[in-house]
């Protein structure tokens, strides 16, 4: 009885294993991507697929996953209990991650396949040096994605640039009830502080870099206070309906960032509303996402591959025509297509673009929201980790949003996200066919 019983455990045994491994090899031929909402051209994944096998001679299905708050992909991933492959968080959290040594080292080897990490900008290289990864420097863990930056979008028709050229405009009473402001507190934040340092930087007291890091008791007193003064001009914090209440004109300013700029741009002017984007003079922030790979992850070599498949410029340009963001790839191919599409849209301003395609090109015609003129990214700051005092910061502003929304405002929210979705699939149908005459 005795050795039918161990027999029997053996063999259970073994078959627990066989599962295991037979679990442990069929992981290997998935990639897990972790991503925010809207932020790819989705038939990209399935010719990952395809260009894998071809450089490999593996086989990978991507299983593309979403998130909306860094903190929440953050929290998954430092629990370990989530294996993916490849995700893309935001500077701040790229530099958390490296602190609390949540990624692994880039393999820029790619054997007979071309290395494709090059087309990054130098000036995102430049940007990521910033990142304080606690010795670890952010290009050896890290690729750029995409950046923006955070100004205003405005309605042309009730306001002119002059009046929204300085983040003093919150409050100012035109704008009662008119405005919506972006949830995410360190993107309003930080350019409040610039502007409560405005004097003191002009002395040369304190540079705008020096205030990234700066999350201090009497910092945050300030910001709360120019906040409180907006308040009764805010109809709305948004995480992502305000670009769709500018284009229905249910509000004429919003704090937001440039690539949700663009979209409304684009989606108002095919119902004669129009809108523009501007940085106020005080200064700003420059926002990067970038590709990284978690501790955790189960396929680094295709994550590996996946990046730099990304950083293709080709694809680069396919996910700007498909999402309204601005990728880091700064070849000449990338610079002439957007020149072109500019060009084709009506821009004849040039932009000095030095900092970002090169000496050469400190004179392009290209939309300055898509990529602002050197002058306005000098005024400009990269945001930082707030570690500790992020409990602080966000104390402050649940603080200041309160019970902000009437039931129309939430009723006319609701209706607005609909809307959102099917315009969001209708563009999308549209950009596909005029992909297939473009390609």
């Amino acid at each position: 009885m005795r050795k039918i019983v161990w027999i029997l455990l053996a063999v259970g045994t073994l078959s627990l294993t066989f599962v295991g491994c037979n679990q442990s090899e069929a992981r290997k031929s998935i990639l897990k991507v972790y991503n925010w909402a809207d932020y790819i051209d989705e038939d990209l994944l399935s010719e990952f697929e395809e260009w894998y096998k071809e450089q490999t001679g593996e086989e990978v299905t991507v299983v593309y996953q979403l998130f909306d708050i860094n903190e929440i992909m953050l929290a998954k991933i430092e629990r370990g209990k989530e294996d993916f492959d490849v995700a893309c968080p935001s500077e701040y959290i790229i530099e958390r991650m490296l602190k609390n040594d949540l990624l692994l080292p880039l393999n820029k080897d790619f054997g007979s396949t071309p290395n494709y990490l090059g087309n990054v900008s130098p000036y995102i290289h430049d940007v990521f040096d910033k990142i304080d990864g606690n010795g670890k420097n952010a290009n050896d863990y890290s690729v750029g994605y995409m950046w923006g930056t955070t100004g205003f979008l405005y309605n042309k028709k009730y306001v002119t640039e002059p009046e929204v050229d300085t983040w003093s405009a919150l409050w100012e009473p035109k704008f009662k009830g008119k405005l919506f402001v972006k949830d995410a507190f360190r993107d309003v934040y930080s350019p409040l502080l610039i502007y409560a340092n405005q004097e003191r930087i002009k002395r040369g007291e304190v540079t705008m870099d020096e205030l990234m890091y700066d999350s201090s008791d009497e910092s945050i007193a300030t910001v709360e206070a120019l906040l409180k003064k907006t308040k009764p001009n805010v109809a709305g914090w948004e995480a992502d309906f305000g670009k769709e209440m500018m284009t229905k004109e249910k509000a004429i300013l919003n704090l937001t960032w440039s690539g949700d700029a663009v979209w409304a741009i684009e989606e108002a002017a095919e119902v004669d509303v129009e809108l523009d984007y501007t940085v106020p003079k005080e200064g700003s922030i420059v926002w990067f996402d970038g590709w990284v790979i978690p501790k955790y992850a189960k396929n680094v070599k295709a994550a590996s591959y996946f990046i730099n498949f990304m950083c293709m410029s080709e694809n680069a340009i396919r996910n700007m025509e498909e999402i309204g963001y601005v990728s880091v790839i700064g070849t000449p191919e990338v610079m002439e297509y957007m020149s072109e599409s500019a060009v084709e849209s009506g821009f004849d301003e040039p932009q000095d673009l030095s900092y970002f395609f090169g000496e050469e090109a400190d004179s392009v015609v290209i939309n300055p929201v898509l990529y602002p003129d050197k002058s306005v990214i000098e005024r400009c700051a990269m945001m930082h980790d707030s570690g500790p005092r992020t409990a602080a910061l966000l104390e402050m502003w649940s603080r200041v949003k309160g019970d902000n929304l009437n039931n129309w405002m939430v009723i006319v929210i609701l209706v607005a996200i609909v809307a959102l979705l099917v315009a969001g699939i209708m563009r999308k149908i549209n950009r596909r066919r005029q992909r297939r005459r473009r390609w």
